[in-house]
C-alpha cells in the first residue's frame, strides 16, 4: 500500500524515525545502514517502504535504496525470519556483504549478526543462494576461493573488520595458501 514516503525528518530514535508528511507523522523502522545515512532533523528525506499489516499492528519499514528493500523482502520470505530479524541482518551486513557471504557460503559472517544462530545462518545461506543475484554482489567480489575465505575469517577472528581483511586480501597472490596468506595479510595490516 505505502511504497514511498517523502517528508521532513522529525525524530530519530534508533532504529525508528518519524517522518512528517504534510502534517501526518509516520513512524518508520529502518536498518542501521539507512539510519546512519539519514539527513539531519528538519531536512527532507525520501524512503522506499515496506508496509506490513498484522492482526495486532500495522508496521512501516523504510530503506534508502531499492537494493536494501528488495533484500529485506527476500529475507522475510524465509521461514523463521521476521521483519525484526531481517532489519537486524541489514543492520549488521550491507547488501553486498550479505550477497558475498551467501555466494561464498560463509555462515560465520551471518552468525555475527545479533539474533542469528547457526541453524538460521545455514537456512539463510540455503534459501538465499541464487536469489540475491549477481547485480547485488560487488563485481569481482573480494573472496574468490575457499583459501581466501579462510584468510578473511581468520583476520576477522583476530579483530580486524571486513573492510580491512578485504583490503589485505586484494594484495595477496591469488593462489596463496591459508597459513602463508594469513602471514602476508598480517604483515600488510601491521
Amino acid at each position: 500500500m505505502i511504497g514511498r514516503l517523502s517528508g521532513t525528518l522529525a525524530e530519530k530514535t534508533p532504529p525508528q524515525i518519524l517522518i512528517d508528511v504534510n502534517g501526518v507523522g509516520y513512524e518508520v523502522d529502518v536498518p542501521m545502514s539507512s539510519f546512519y545515512n539519514l539527513p539531519a532533523l528538519g531536512e527532507r528525506v525520501t524512503l522506499l517502504t515496506h508496509f506490513v499489516v498484522r492482526e495486532d499492528a500495522q508496521l512501516l519499514y523504510g530503506f534508502l535504496t531499492a537494493e536494501e528493500r528488495a533484500t529485506f523482502r527476500q529475507l522475510i520470505r524465509i521461514t523463521g525470519v521476521g521483519a525484526r530479524t531481517a532489519l537486524s541482518i541489514l543492520s549488521g551486513l550491507s547488501v553486498n556483504d550479505l550477497a558475498q557471504a551467501v555466494s561464498a557460503q560463509q555462515a560465520g559472517r551471518l552468525i555475527k549478526v545479533p539474533g542469528i544462530g547457526k541453524k538460521t545462518a545455514e537456512r539463510l545461506l540455503l534459501e538465499l543462494k541464487g536469489k540475491l543475484g549477481p547485480d547485488l554482489a560487488l563485481p569481482g567480489a573480494v573472496v574468490q576461493s575457499d583459501a581466501q575465505a579462510d584468510i578473511v575469517q581468520a583476520l576477522v577472528a583476530l579483530g580486524y573488520n571486513e573492510k580491512e581483511a578485504g583490503a589485505a586480501l586484494k594484495n595477496l597472490p591469488k593462489d596463496v595458501g591459508v597459513s602463508e596468506g594469513i602471514k602476508l595479510a598480517l604483515k600488510a595490516l601491521g
